[in-house]
């Protein structure tokens, strides 16, 4: 069986929690709203019970010494430590504390990655309507990536013997170097990856500005730059915010690429990995680390609220809206176009790195001899007495596909309905909910995997070794996309929507469902996307969940990268872009886009 008897147990304790809720709603509790009592009660009991509690348990660990005691100085004295918080690369020594390579990398990540998403989704919503189809489906490519095959591919590309190095030495007399491994390698990698997150969030909010306002600030005479500054610019605003603290959180939770390239340049996800599962096994020092990681998310969670403070960004109204969406300036377009065509054209040729790698011999060693190898060893077949699948790769692909299937809804709907609550409604502790939802996202992968080990390791919650803690331990660790993705959207939507639906008498739950879910389809298509590519290519917080019943692909690959078997894990690779393309087109069909009644642009 795929699922425990702690699953029941889980089942019943909402089943209670949920009783319980309509009772308090009877009682005066949440305005008696029965419906935001029940979301609210059972998504904070099932954030409690698999956010807090795995996370909490494997923080205390920091607050014990070798001996098994208790010792906060101890912790003190480890946390301020100079390998954590040290600046000798900026007082002229060698190298900075992983904190601050971290923090320096996740700033720097998490905000490229949000000016080039802008840009793209600048061009894909406000440009020629031929720029969507390219630009939506080159910038979906790195989300359908699994780890290490960017890092990969920018090995193959820019390393010491790489295809560009040997070119630039053998054309421009360029010596060789290994400048790639480090901070450039990295941030390079992770700009190419978080990008398409930060167009999904910026897309979508730019779909709901409405057109109606950039009209009247053209009639009142404004500039297109003054309209765009002036109204566009402002209304995006919690998108932007959104998709930097997603991709400063994903910077500093990453473990594939900074496993490939980072070289020296130390980053917290891979010293607590290696804290944990390398020589030192230092649990404690791990525990540190992961605390350090908290600390940096909420610092960059309470900049975001005070950039955006308490204005409204409201857009989208009851009344009728079919406005064509203002024209961009002139200079904000080249500027995009600008900076949009260097990540193009990185991203076109690592893509075309990984698909050419797994159909010749060796690309490494530039060695393009054609061959189906890599794939028969992965996915090889005979019909000897029947359909037999011979191939190396099979069960891992079958699980990971289960995994994402369960996983993505689960992830839509309780990150749909926690933003949705959040945003629309006040309740006592909403702040505390809201963090809540976020804090496991900045967990780096390695630590939340054994911090699910050690809390569900025993009855009532024995989940260790089964197919539901996976699911479990991505469905909640990707939530927080739909949330900040719903928070975004419903920042657009004028409370009128539902204030009329309740003077109409229709309840919380019919308002929610017929008028303001519609509206939500691009929070829903992020969020949906985002769980099932992640549910494919997680790795670092699977890594130790994986068995030999319930194997990953992602921890397939890795061994096959760990093994230096790179054609095969690039074929492999290959086969599971393909899947989730054809997955995420499907998603997009099935979910729709939402209907504002909008007149189309002439001449796009």
């Amino acid at each position: 069986m795929p699922w425990t008897s702690a699953s029941l147990n889980i089942g019943v304790a909402c089943a209670v929690v949920g009783i319980g809720s309509w009772f308090a709603a009877r009682a005066g509790a949440f305005k008696n709203d029965a419906t935001i009592s029940g979301v609210v009660c059972v998504v904070s009991l099932l954030l409690l019970v698999f956010v807090a509690y795995p996370i909490g348990r494997m923080l205390l660990a920091a607050f014990i010494d070798q001996n098994g005691a208790w010792g906060l100085g101890n912790a003190a004295d480890r946390f301020f430590n100079a390998d954590v918080w040290g600046t000798g690369c900026i007082t002229g020594n060698v190298r900075c504390g992983v904190a601050i390579n971290s923090m320096t990398l996740a700033v720097l990540a998490g905000g490229l990655s949000t000016l080039f998403g802008f840009a793209l989704a600048l061009l894909a919503e406000r440009g020629a309507r031929r720029n969507k189809v390219w630009l939506r489906i080159l910038s979906i490519l790195p989300v359908v990536t699994p780890p290490f095959v960017i890092g990969l591919a920018i090995v193959i590309l820019f390393g010491r013997t790489g295809i560009a190095t040997q070119l630039a030495s053998e054309w421009f007399g360029i010596p060789r170097s290994r400048w790639i491994y480090g901070l450039p390698g990295v941030l390079l990698a992770q700009t190419i990856s978080f990008t398409p997150l930060a167009f999904l969030l910026i897309g979508g909010a730019l779909r709901l500005v409405s057109p109606t306002l950039e009209e009247a600030g053209q009639v009142l005479r404004g500039t297109p730059w003054h309209v765009f500054r002036t109204v566009t610019w402002p209304l995006v605003r919690p998108a932007i915010a959104n998709a930097f603290l997603l991709g400063f959180v994903e910077s500093l939770a990453d473990f594939a690429n900074p496993l490939v390239l980072s070289g020296n340049f130390e980053v917290l996800s891979t010293k607590i990995f290696f804290a944990i599962a390398g020589a030192q096994q230092d649990a404690s020092r791990a525990a540190i680390l992961a605390l350090t990681l908290l600390l940096l998310t909420v610092g960059v969670f309470a900049l975001q609220q005070k950039w955006l403070g308490n204005a409204s960004y409201t857009s989208v109204g009851g009344k009728g809206d079919n406005g064509v969406p203002a024209p961009l300036p002139q200079g904000v377009k080249w500027g995009a176009i600008a900076l949009v065509t260097p990540w193009v054209l990185l991203t076109v040729i690592a893509y075309g790195v990984i698909l050419v790698g797994g159909f010749v011999k060796d690309i490494g060693r530039f060695d393009l001899t054609p061959t189906l190898a890599h794939f028969g060893t992965g996915f090889g077949f005979n019909f000897d007495g029947g359909l037999h699948l011979t191939g190396s790769a099979w069960d891992s692909l079958f699980t990971t596909l289960g995994v994402a299937a369960v996983a993505a809804p689960l992830t839509t709907a309780f990150g749909v309905l926690a933003g949705y609550v959040v945003s629309r409604h006040v309740f006592v502790g909403r702040r505390s909910f809201e963090f809540l939802t976020m804090v496991n996202f900045a967990v780096p992968g390695t630590v939340l995997g054994v911090a699910y080990i050690v809390a569900f390791n025993v009855p009532p919650l024995e989940f260790t070794g089964s197919f539901a803690i996976i699911v479990l331990c991505l469905t909640f660790r990707n939530m927080p996309v739909g949330v900040r993705s719903t928070i975004a959207s419903l920042s657009q939507l004028d409370k009128s929507l539902d204030e009329a639906s309740a003077t109409l008498r229709a309840s919380t739950s019919r308002t929610f469902i017929k008028v303001v879910l519609p509206l939500l389809r691009p929070a829903i298509i992020a969020s949906t996307v985002f769980g099932f590519t992640h549910a494919i290519t997680a790795v670092s917080a699977v890594i130790f969940l994986a068995t030999a019943r319930h194997n990953l692909a992602t921890v397939y690959i890795a061994g096959r990268v760990d093994a230096g078997e790179y054609a095969l894990a690039i074929a492999y690779s290959s086969v599971l872009i393909v899947i989730m393309l054809f997955c995420v087109l499907m998603i997009q069909r099935l979910v729709g886009t939402a209907d504002l009644g909008r007149r189309a642009a002439v001449g796009t």
